[in-house]
């Protein structure tokens, strides 16, 4: 491999008179944008203890009234990007959202799509399109980009959930926005988890010239999840089964830049994955048990969330029967055309 030459190098009349016209020289930089072989990801593996962050989320709700805050919500950042930095990793947005009972989250639409993974709690919902969907835990609800959304609480105990949202990514491309609304009107019918989609390989029969919904269900229970995962573990055997989430019409995944696979990991279990060219994060529905993200060792319990750069080296380990869900955003690579695994 050449060896590229510095600025350093370079006289400096000539760093001026660049600077002077707004330009710079290439092959200094050139490998800090196309390192050889691999990416040299800024993110780091990060691991969010819930254990810490819940007295923190109960101490906001006294702190802070739903009506200043929009959305009452501590942000997981990064460890390599630092405290403040509004991504977990490079292309994923994490935050854990909290609603006291009889609280209203208001209306708003955004250009970043969110998706729901609720950690604790009863009777919160969320309103999407004038649907109503029920917050139970581990279920997982989609705010696609573009729909209008709010929140409430009809429970006596707070609401926990984690949002995850392709934010990072509007951000870059300068077409992060929102606005705001009334809070919408709730249709008189159970959401589509619940009738149209409530059998796997079962839809509404189509109707000539009926629209098409681009996310014909938006909330994903995770009995139904759970149930699943442990049916297809008594016969592929393990240690480790997932399933995807997907749009029950297309197949495709539930969001165009982010992927979700709910994870069953059998007690005492251990997976090694492929060297996978997506970051990941990981949340943690039940079970213990650790993972090494890079030679870093994550001690994981029920609640728990962390984080994988892109062609991390992973390995999970279940003290005892363990369910989690990934984050990804393999659908973004693959739209893109460049995912990639790598064999260990």
């Amino acid at each position: 491999m050449a060896q590229l030459g510095t600025l350093e190098e370079l006289p400096e009349d000539y760093r001026e008179e660049m600077a002077a016209a707004g330009v710079a020289p290439l092959w200094p930089m050139m490998r800090n944008v196309l390192p050889h072989g691999a990416p040299k990801p800024v993110t780091k593996p990060g691991h969010w203890r819930y254990e810490a962050i819940r007295p923190l989320l109960h101490r906001a709700g006294e702190l802070t009234p739903v009506e200043k805050a929009e959305r009452r919500v501590l942000v997981l950042s990064d460890p390599g990007r630092g405290t403040g930095a509004m991504q977990a990793t490079s292309s994923i947005y994490l935050g854990l959202q909290f609603l006291l009972p009889g609280e209203t989250a208001p209306a708003h639409v955004h250009t970043p799509s969110a998706v729901r993974i609720i950690v604790e709690g009863e009777g919160g919902y969320t309103v999407v399109n004038g649907e109503k969907l029920p917050m139970q835990e581990g279920d997982l609800v989609l705010t696609p980009g573009g729909e209008w959304h709010d929140h409430g609480h009809e429970g006596k105990e707070p609401v926990v959930w984690l949002d995850a949202l392709d934010l990072p990514l509007f951000v870059y491309l300068e077409g992060s926005y929102a606005e705001e609304g009334p809070l919408q009107n709730q249709r008189n019918r159970p959401d589509p988890s619940q009738l149209d989609y409530r059998a796997a390989g079962l839809a509404p029969a189509r109707k000539l010239g009926a629209a098409k919904k681009r996310y014909p269900m938006a909330r994903y229970p995770w009995s139904r999840t759970r149930e699943a995962l442990v049916e297809t573990m008594k016969y592929d055997g393990g240690p480790v089964v997932e399933l995807d989430y997907i749009n029950p019409e297309t197949g495709t995944d539930v969001l165009p830049t982010m992927g979700f696979t709910a994870m069953m990991v059998a007690a005492g279990g251990e997976e090694r994955p492929p060297l996978r060219s997506c970051s990941s994060a990981f949340h943690v529905i039940e079970g213990k048990g650790h993972s090494i993200v890079n030679g870093e060792r994550i001690d994981w319990t029920a609640k728990d969330t962390f984080t994988a750069p892109v062609f991390a080296e992973i390995t999970h380990h279940a003290d005892e029967e363990a369910f989690l869900v990934r984050i990804h955003d393999r659908p973004l690579q693959e739209k893109l055309d460049y995912y990639e695994e790598r064999a260990r």
